[in-house]
């Protein structure tokens, strides 16, 4: 990911907001580097009103969900591609619990980066999948669009979270990838990465906090 001045502006002021909100970011000067940050402590929180980029998509996805597949194309954010997306929901449905992630990854992935600032003339914008599907997008446009493919498979909710982190090899950059909870473990799904990979293995990522449709976690370096 190229870092452009907008970047480090967009990291100082979600790392601050995130300091007021939730309190943590920060470690102890003894952090063993060999170790992951995902070796976290977490507070849930069920009220995700103050993440209203989440919720606004939310919202949305809801009402583009009810438009016609006799429309598409012909109205904003609802490209026919969806129907091609429909197709390799129930063809990977019946793929192993690995087999999925790696596909679901893939095809994120091979959608092309295309910045905020191109696509909607502001700094940070949260896209719906379909909105993502038609003009493509940045990190936590893939991992929202993953979260909802996998969703879509029958992945329940609660083994799901957008993930909001800073990427310490490129100076604290604030990130986004899909975080996948399987039997105590957890799986990254990241633009930045054609392997999907085991979260304890991942060493330069500082998670901040992670949410889903239900709750939201604060999280907590031990």
């Amino acid at each position: 990911m190229k870092r452009t001045r907008r970047d480090f502006i967009r990291t100082a002021v979600l790392v601050s907001i995130c300091l007021t909100v939730s309190g943590v970011i920060g470690s102890s000067p003894s952090f063993a580097r060999t170790l992951s940050y995902f070796n976290m402590d977490e507070k849930r929180s069920e009220n995700i009103t103050p993440f209203p980029k989440w919720t606004s998509m939310l919202d949305r996805y809801e009402k583009q969900q009810k438009i016609s597949d006799s429309e598409c194309g012909k109205v904003s954010y609802y490209p026919c591609s969806i129907m091609e997306w429909r197709e390799f929901i129930e063809k990977t449905r019946s793929l192993s619990f690995s087999e999925q992630l790696d596909a679901v990854n893939k095809w994120g992935n091979d959608h092309p980066y295309v910045e905020d600032q191109v696509n909607w003339g502001l700094d940070d914008y949260w896209e719906t999948p379909y909105e993502f599907m038609d003009i493509s997008g940045d990190c936590e446009d893939y991992a929202i669009a993953k979260y909802f493919t996998l969703k879509a498979m029958g992945m329940p909710v609660d083994h799901l979270r957008v993930i909001i982190l800073q990427d310490l090899n490129l100076g604290g950059i604030i990130h986004a990838v899909l975080g996948v909870y399987d039997d105590g473990e957890i799986y990254i799904l990241d633009n930045q990465s054609a392997q999907v990979k085991p979260a304890l293995k991942i060493y330069h990522y500082r998670p901040i906090f992670g949410i889903n449709e239900d709750a939201w976690w604060a999280y907590y370096p031990k």
